[in-house]
């Protein structure tokens, strides 16, 4: 089976996965209210050209900081593993793995179910901070063994505020839309998966 079939198999799975506990609680507590793509944030963007560039500079970020993540885990199997060393024939299933494998359904989970859930018991600004910890956790507990318990730290560091950034952008800057930071997450995605593709962390 090809990279890219491949790809997009695995996206499928991902989404079904992440979106299941939303699409239940969704189910059993707004059905009657909303549509589940504007509860959960998958709703055109508000503030036009300020959120447009809060998002490019997002993304910027995500991909430095992307690249302190790549030089920590040099050498350790991660999710892009499966491009190392295939160049341009690996850009298909890049693409289709940073938008839709990983890029979506983390933030179906992350933003458009965690932070809003928390935030509408906890509040805006705490909401916020405790997805964007339990992003960082998530993203650097995976490395815990591998890399020990430094880098690991900083990976949840560097993760955890780009997390918070991208929540902040979507429910101050875009009305609660989660366009924004999935836009984010994707470029950050694309960059490391090239990165991979090309062999320029060994």
């Amino acid at each position: 089976m090809s990279l890219f079939i491949q790809s997009i198999i695995n996206s499928i799975i991902e989404i079904i996965i992440f979106s299941a506990i939303p699409f239940i609680w969704w189910l059993v507590t707004a059905r009657k209210d909303t549509s589940f793509f504007k509860w959960i944030g998958l709703k055109k963007p508000e503030g036009g050209k300020k959120t447009a560039l809060w998002t490019i500079g997002a993304a910027v970020a995500f991909m430095l900081v992307s690249l302190l993540v790549m030089y920590a885990v040099s050498g350790v199997e991660t999710a892009t593993s499966d491009f190392a060393d295939k160049g341009f024939a690996a850009l298909p299933a890049i693409l289709v793995y940073a938008a839709f494998n990983t890029g979506l359904p983390e933030e179906i989970v992350f933003r458009g179910f965690l932070l809003k859930r928390f935030a509408s018991r906890f509040g805006d600004h705490a909401g916020n901070i405790m997805q964007s910890v339990l992003f960082g956790l998530v993203h650097g507990g995976l490395f815990i063994s591998s890399v020990g318990i430094p880098k690991a730290l900083l990976i949840i560091l560097f993760t955890g505020g780009i997390g918070w950034l991208m929540g902040y952008i979507n429910e101050k800057k875009a009305g609660g839309s989660i366009i924004p930071s999935w836009c984010i997450h994707t470029a950050a995605n694309i960059f490391s998966g090239i990165c991979s593709a090309f062999v320029l962390f060994k």
